[in-house]
């Protein structure tokens, strides 16, 4: 093959994608719409490094939708390759990309994902609203190993006991009050309770220290990314873990190291919403780099 044939067969395999951030919690996007590929777990693995690739906490995937009532599939891949059920600054950042993309005009798009439909709304502000459906407290589905729902549980942990929420957004989190968000151990105590036992499909990790009824402080180390910026979903879930405790009102700030979210609830059986900001970085064109990259 000549050098100039070489280049167009490159060319050829190249994807479009676009870079975006949820308060630093970063993304690649990628439009499945309009092009044709086979996203890897390697190809995930690539692109979220660094060094090596564009890095990015997720890799996020739009699809066609397959349910007659939604407008698009929404996939989302961790750094590590994994594809996992919910990201919600992810679901912020999916709705300003497939309207810069002019996939869609609509002000609101519902998607399908693996936990379920999402309704995304960009606000005349330009701050995106997502309905992040009804809590799930019940054990068996978040998943956790216990025997009954509660609002404390107690976990073992590195020989003592830990006092814990837990709660599904789609995706499990385990969430843990501290007195000092900043000072937590998070990258300690993070990997290790990603993996605990009583969360037999991994878990993503608050520590959560509340300020008052109306604001908390969050960190979190997420599953299959470490510890990141934000995390809206983890953010969701401190919200609701700090209610079922009797400490937060309906509607609460939530400050991550990113930024803040502002996140209402009313209670169980009822759905979540959550309001934050997404931004473009910049668009880009990624090259697979096969197997030995």
């Amino acid at each position: 093959m000549t050098q100039k044939a070489d280049q167009k067969q490159t060319l050829a395999q190249a994807w479009a994608f676009t870079k975006m951030h949820g308060l630093g919690n970063d993304f690649v996007v990628l439009d499945g719409v309009r092009q044709s590929f086979s996203l890897q777990p390697q190809d995930c693995r690539q692109i979220a490094d660094r060094h090596f690739g564009v890095g990015c906490d997720q890799i996020l995937l739009v699809e066609p939708a397959e349910h007659p009532d939604c407008d698009f599939r929404y996939r989302i891949f961790n750094a590590d390759g994994s594809e996992v059920n919910q990201c919600g600054n992810g679901a912020r950042c999916f709705a300003v990309f497939v309207r810069r993309a002019g996939l869609s005009n609509k002000g609101q798009i519902r998607v399908e994902t693996r936990a379920g439909q999402m309704l995304l709304a960009i606000r005349p502000d330009g701050l995106v609203e997502v309905d992040m459906g009804v809590p799930i407290l019940e054990p068996a589905a978040i998943p956790f190993r216990a025997s009954a729902p509660a609002i404390h549980y107690e976990l073992p942990f590195r020989g003592k006991s830990l006092d814990i929420a837990a709660v599904s957004m789609g995706n499990p989190h385990l969430l843990l009050a501290v007195e000092d968000c900043v000072s937590a151990p998070v990258g300690d105590w993070g990997p290790e309770l990603e993996c605990h036992p009583a969360f037999p499909e991994r878990c993503n990790v608050g520590f959560l220290e509340i300020q008052d009824r109306a604001h908390l402080r969050l960190r979190t180390w997420e599953r299959g990314a470490g510890e990141t910026l934000a995390c809206g979903s983890n953010a969701c879930a401190a919200v609701v873990a700090g209610q079922l405790w009797g400490q937060l009102a309906e509607a609460v700030q939530v400050t991550l190291p990113g930024g803040t979210l502002e996140i209402h609830w009313a209670g169980p059986g009822q759905n979540l919403r959550m309001i934050g900001p997404a931004q473009v970085v910049f668009d880009g064109t990624w090259i697979p780099q096969g197997e030995s990259a």
